[in-house]
C-alpha cells in the first residue's frame, strides 16, 4: 500500500491508479489517497491476517470517508474501458472491517459473470488482477462525466454531462442528465436541460443514498457558462498531461472542481 501518487507501475497497481498519480504528480486537482497492489488486494481479499495488519498501519493517514475503487490491469486503457463492470464503494467509513468489506466486494466484482463475459469480449486473457485505489471521498453539489471529443460523431468538440450531486446518478443512467457542447476556445455550442429527478449523496453513517431533486431543480441547468470554461480548461490540462482524447469524471465540491477518474477515450467500436 502506496501513497498514489507514488504509483507507476501498471502491472503492479492497474491503470487507474498509476494515472490517478500522474494526474496528482502534475499537479492536477484529483483527491489524494492510496493504491494497493494487485497482490496485496488478493491478500487481503483472502483474509490473509498479516495482510490485513499491514492495511491497519495505513488507516491513520485515512481520517474520513474514503471512496474504494477498483483499479485492474488493462481497466481505463485506450481499448477496454471496464466502465460499470466493476464495484466502486463510496463514503467508506475509515474503519479497518469497512475498508476491507469494500475491497473484498471490489475485487469480486472483477470475478462476476458480467465482468468476465466482458474481458472474453475484449479478448483480455488470464485471471482478473485488480488493484485498488482508496480516495479521499468528496461531496459534490453537481458532478458528472467530460469527453474532450465527441465519443459518437469524433466531432472535435467537448462533450459534457451533469446532474446533482454524486455523478454516480450520470453514471449508472438513473437521470437524463444535462448536457452541453464546448468549442476548444471555451464558447459554449449547445445547452440541453435534461431531467434530473434525483440524486445520489453521502448518507450519515456511510454509504449512499437517493433522494428526490425539489420540483425546480429537475429540468434546471446544474452548470453556468463560468463552470463550463473551468471544465474546457481541465480537459485541455488532462490533454497537456495525458495526450489524447480523454474521458473525465469529475466533481464540483463548493468553488472547487476536482477530477475523480481519467481514461483515454475508448477506441469506436472496440466495445460493442
Amino acid at each position: 500500500m502506496i501513497s498514489l501518487r507514488e504509483a507507476f507501475d501498471v502491472g503492479a497497481f492497474g491503470g487507474k491508479a498509476v494515472q490517478l498519480g500522474e494526474a496528482l504528480r502534475a499537479g492536477l486537482p484529483v483527491p489524494d489517497g492510496v493504491a494497493l497492489s494487485v497482490a496485496a488486494v488478493e491478500r487481503v481479499a483472502s483474509g490473509d491476517q498479516s495482510a490485513i495488519e499491514e492495511l491497519a498501519d495505513h488507516l491513520p493517514s485515512l481520517e474520513q470517508p474514503v471512496a474504494v475503487r477498483s483499479s485492474a490491469v488493462g481497466e481505463d486503457s485506450a481499448g477496454a474501458s471496464f466502465a460499470g463492470q466493476h464495484a466502486t464503494c463510496l463514503d467508506v467509513e475509515p474503519r479497518l472491517d469497512a475498508i476491507v468489506a469494500a475491497m473484498r466486494h471490489v475485487w469480486e466484482s472483477g470475478r462476476t459473470d458480467a465482468a468476465l463475459a466482458y474481458r472474453r469480449r475484449m479478448g483480455i486473457a488470464g485471471a482478473p488482477q485488480v488493484g485498488i485505489v482508496v480516495q479521499r471521498m468528496v461531496e459534490p453539489s453537481v458532478a458528472g462525466v467530460l469527453f474532450s471529443r465527441d465519443p459518437v460523431t469524433g466531432e472535435d468538440v467537448r462533450v459534457i454531462e451533469a446532474a446533482w450531486g454524486l455523478g454516480e446518478a450520470v453514471v449508472a443512467g438513473l437521470v437524463t442528465p444535462d448536457r452541453f457542447r464546448l468549442a476548444h476556445s471555451g464558447t459554449v455550442l449547445e445547452r440541453c436541460a435534461g431531467f434530473k429527478d434525483v440524486l445520489i449523496r453521502r448518507r450519515r453513517g456511510g454509504g449512499t443514498e437517493e433522494i428526490a431533486v425539489a420540483a425546480e431543480r429537475v429540468e434546471a441547468l446544474c452548470l453556468d457558462d463560468g463552470q463550463l470554461v473551468g471544465l474546457g480548461r481541465l480537459a485541455h490540462r488532462c490533454e497537456t498531461v495525458f495526450g489524447g482524447a480523454q474521458d473525465l469524471e469529475w466533481a464540483l465540491t463548493g468553488n472547487d472542481l476536482v477530477l475523480l477518474q481519467r481514461r483515454p477515450i475508448t477506441v469506436r467500436g472496440n466495445e460493442q
